[in-house]
């Protein structure tokens, strides 16, 4: 009987050792880490990143919204460190602020908050006065960038009220003329404020200057809008902005200066150098020098040759340059080689466009002045 029941007993105990293993472990529950950040004037402080790490070193990371809360969940019961480790601009130099060290519970989020203005008062007045020289540059970023933006928009309604003024009827001119006068002067005082509110080495301070550049031009203050560029140019030489300058300058009558500044547009990017010798031809063209605008619109077709534009300003520079000779009594016209092909590449390119239509015109007159010419207009062999 003692064996009978101590192989029951021992049965039994197999039993419940079974039932042990077989049955599953409950899961630890996750916890998290919330709170609130201020910035030193106890303001909620958006876009910090925050990190948490464990003590087996597994990290986590959210950001503050705009009312300076983070949540981060998810996390294993353990030990936690919580540090900002990124800072908006401009404090995007800030060294990494360790928060706190604290423990998650399962199923629980551990708070984590922090005030810079009480930090500060608990720090050296070498501290504050850095955290005050940030915040201060905070805010003074944050006011060049609405200034900047407000600028840019104004900007964009001259180019539409422009493009408005061409297409308008002769009695709505005035009213659109006075439009861009006003916008253009609205531009130009918003861009003066960025600047003036940009900090001295701002990275962001050459747009800025080539912007108001746009805004100085736009309000017919050439000499303004030319020196602007030149301060764009010295922050960061670029071809656009050589190129830009190019056209002021240009349209100043500047034209020695301006195809110095189309050629260091050429030469800072030869992949796109077509552009500035296209707005160099341009710039010769509109002040009557057609011989002058010859070479630089050949380059600029050798280096695009899809450009109707520069095909159709080609043959009107080679038109424009023609010479004469007389034979007898009368003067006979001689053509430019290139002139005709040079038409014809822009009604090929653009038989429906403005350069195409212009440059059929351009045919037939060449045809009238020199009858007998080849005019005709190749056509594009079927694929």
């Amino acid at each position: 009987m003692k064996r009978v029941r101590k192989s029951i007993v021992l049965g039994a105990l197999i039993a419940g050792a079974l039932v042990s293993v077989a049955a599953p472990r409950a899961a630890a529950q996750a916890g998290g880490v919330t709170g609130t950040i201020l910035d030193v004037n106890a303001k909620p402080w958006a876009d910090l990143t925050v990190q948490v790490v464990s003590d087996q070193g597994q990290k986590q990371e959210a950001k503050t919204d705009k009312d300076g809360k983070y949540t981060i969940r998810g996390l294993r019961p353990g030990v936690y460190t919580v540090t900002i480790v990124a800072f908006p601009p401009p404090n995007e130099k800030q060294q990494p602020y360790e928060m706190a060290k604290l423990r998650v519970q399962g199923g629980e989020d551990a708070k984590a908050d922090a005030n810079f203005k009480e930090v500060l008062a608990k720090q050296g007045a070498a501290t504050q006065e850095e955290m005050k020289k940030r915040e201060e540059e905070k805010q003074k970023f944050q006011g060049m960038k609405q200034h900047f933006d407000t600028g840019a928009g104004f900007l964009s309604q001259v180019g539409q009220a422009k493009a408005d003024l061409v297409k308008a009827a002769a009695d709505q001119r005035d009213a659109l003329k006075a439009q861009v006068k006003d916008l253009s002067a609205k531009a130009v005082t918003e861009f003066e404020a960025a600047k003036s509110a940009a900090p001295e080495k701002d990275p962001n301070l050459h747009l800025i200057w080539a912007r108001l550049g746009d805004a100085y031009d736009a309000a017919g203050r050439p000499d303004d809008a030319a020196n602007a560029y030149k301060q764009a140019i010295e922050l960061k030489p670029s071809a656009d902005y050589y190129n830009n300058l190019g056209g002021i300058l240009g349209r100043s009558g500047k034209i020695d200066e301006a195809m110095a500044a189309y050629a260091k547009s050429a030469e800072l990017n030869p992949t796109g150098a077509a552009t500035a010798y296209r707005n160099a031809g341009i710039t010769l063209y509109n002040v009557g020098k057609m011989k002058d605008a010859v070479e630089p619109l050949k380059k600029a077709t050798e280096l695009d040759p899809k450009s109707a534009q520069a095909w159709y300003l080609l043959g009107a520079a080679l038109v424009g340059s023609m010479e004469y000779k007389q034979t007898g009594g009368k003067y006979e016209m001689i053509v430019q080689p290139g002139t005709i092909e040079a038409y014809q590449h822009a009604v090929e390119l653009d038989p429906n466009g403005a350069y195409g239509q212009q440059a059929k015109q351009g045919l037939e007159a060449l045809e009238q002045m020199a009858p007998g010419i080849d005019t005709k207009t190749k056509k594009k062999k079927k694929s």
